[in-house]
């Protein structure tokens, strides 16, 4: 099973905004065919950002989308990452420690600083938008 970690940005493409670049990730999360990993860092970014009011999100939304992300996904304990190369946007950070921690096959992102470190050597995994990983999930499933 393909195991991925979003950033914030595409959890809020996938529950939020329903991004039509999303919707096969979506799927295949909700059918259980991707294991989709979170740490509390993570989580915590997440539960920040469901409150920031540019999404005019009501109480009861946000509590909706908590509820039903934390019923997809898998909490991977804290721990130390392997060595990686640094992101220049700091936040983001987090995400690249857990892929590499908890083994991911894809790290999916929209955020230019992360997509600059495609192709790295030392990482173990893939960094992708939206559009690519829906078609690899695609293809995936297909075969």
């Amino acid at each position: 099973m393909l195991r991925i970690v979003l950033d914030t940005n595409v959890v809020l493409d996938l529950f939020h905004w329903a991004n039509t670049d999303a919707v096969p990730i979506m799927a295949a999360l909700e059918a259980g065919q991707i294991e989709c990993l979170v740490d509390e860092r993570t989580l915590d970014e997440l539960q920040r950002v469901l409150t920031y009011p540019q999404l005019k999100l009501t109480p009861e939304m946000i509590a909706e989308r908590w509820a039903r992300y934390r019923g997809l996904v898998q909490l991977i304990p804290a721990g130390e990452a392997p060595p990686l190369p640094r992101c220049q946007d700091r936040d983001d950070q987090k995400f690249l420690e857990l892929a590499a921690r908890a083994g991911a096959d894809l790290l999916v992102s929209k955020d230019k600083a992360l997509l600059k470190l495609r192709g790295r050597s030392k990482l173990t995994f893939q960094i992708l938008k939206p559009a690519p990983a829906s078609a690899l999930l695609q293809a995936l499933a297909s075969a």
